[in-house]
């Protein structure tokens, strides 16, 4: 390895030596500077950074030779050069923002320090080592755009998170105020139902009490005018029951259906299907794929018909269709699939999305709890499809 080249007045061979050999020694750049600014010594890898030879530096005023210019490409003027204020005010320095300039006219990002040498009390010049900082400023870079990115995604992430938690409160809310109305209406329906036949039995059967103890006071003809009347009040309060009990029957069958734990999942969906188009008047296209053998948990049974029965609702509200077309079918890889297609008045996608659909959250929350989605397609003018897609539990298949 040659030895760098070193000032002239460097007169103590020794001296040269090892000075050259602690030059060398690094992979930092090292040059000194006289009260001119100009250099007095380089080492090889200070020279390479700046992409000259060694020989080609020395004598040339350093500041104008690779500090000249801001890292914008603006001039920077000696007298605010911290290297040269080193000697001038005899202030060591470090700085990690600037850049040098290359002899190709690039620039690179440059950490450097500078510190007088001194003769006694007596500046002679600055020695100033720097080093390439282009990489770690670019994995700085890097790893400030990845906090910042880090950061808007966790933002997004609270956002999200706080948007679906002011859905889920007002969802259970909503839920809480339909509960309240179906508890109202079955006590309506109980009360003014079942309440007034209740009232209309008991006046009967006291009408039948009365009469009967006025049996022994009636005439032969009287006694049979009677009994024909009391046989037309037992017909009566005949009437009354079976009414009674068709009434108690259809709450019962909104509060649980029956015909789902007697008859199955599959079943109940026929049967609600059917109920809805007579009720609504609509033409059905019904077709229902599944295997014998597959059940669902009671858990998961109920929560698919509640869904069902929300998509039919949904329909029957908002659709204003003519017919509807429902495909069940399950797979034991693809899961449970079903599809409920009207030809109504459709609309747009952001109204099944508006944080106020609370019968389509309430189906998405049902769905999302068993592992299952709800998507749903619909147009303007071109009818709605809902879809549930649902794995198999190892229960179920």
């Amino acid at each position: 390895m040659e030895p760098p080249l070193l000032p002239s007045s460097a007169r103590d061979p020794l001296w040269q030596h090892q000075l050259g050999l602690l030059l060398e020694s690094t992979g930092e750049g090292i040059f000194g500077i006289d009260l001119e600014g100009h250099c007095m010594f380089i080492n090889r890898a200070g020279a390479r950074m700046l992409g000259h030879e060694a020989a080609a530096v020395l004598g040339h005023n350093m500041h104008a030779f690779t500090h000249h210019s801001h890292p914008d490409g603006s001039h920077y003027p000696e007298a605010d050069c911290p290297i040269f204020n080193a000697f001038r005010c005899g202030l060591p320095c470090r700085i990690d923002t600037e850049v040098f300039w290359r002899a190709d006219g690039s620039a690179f990002a440059v950490e450097y320090s500078s510190h007088p040498i001194l003769d006694g009390d007596t500046v002679r010049g600055a020695v100033i080592t720097f080093v390439d900082i282009t990489e770690r400023r670019r994995a700085a870079e890097a790893l400030q755009q990845a906090k910042d990115e880090l950061g808007l995604r966790v933002e997004e992430r609270t956002r999200e998170l706080s948007d679906a938690l002011v859905q889920l409160r007002e969802l259970s809310a909503w839920l809480d105020k339909v509960r309240e109305e179906e508890r109202t209406r079955i006590a309506r329906e109980v009360h003014d139902e079942l309440g007034s036949l209740l009232v209309a039995l008991k006046m009967d059967v006291n009408w039948i009490g009365k009469r009967l103890g006025e049996q022994p006071e009636r005439t032969p003809d009287a006694a049979q005018a009677m009994r024909d009347q009391m046989r037309a009040k037992c017909h009566n309060m005949s009437g009354l029951i079976e009414r009674a009990v068709d009434n108690v029957g259809r709450i019962i069958t909104d509060l649980r259906p029956s015909i789902l734990d007697h008859q199955g999942l599959w079943a109940a969906l026929e049967w609600q299907a059917q109920e809805f188009v007579q009720s609504a008047e609509l033409i059905l296209d019904w077709h229902m794929r599944v295997p014998q053998h597959v059940a669902f948990p009671e858990p998961v049974a109920m929560a698919v018909f509640r869904i069902f029965q929300e998509m039919l609702s949904n329909v029957g509200r908002h659709a204003q269709a003519t017919q509807i077309a429902v495909r069940i079918d399950v797979d034991a890889a693809a899961g449970l699939h079903i599809a409920v297609q009207d030809n109504g008045v459709g609309a747009p996608a952001k109204a099944f999305e508006a944080p106020t659909a609370y019968g389509v959250l309430g189906m998405r929350e049902r769905a999302r709890h068993f592992g299952g989605r709800i998507d749903i397609h619909s147009e303007v003018g071109r009818g709605s499809t809902f879809h549930l897609h649902l794995p198999l539990s190892e229960s179920a298949k």
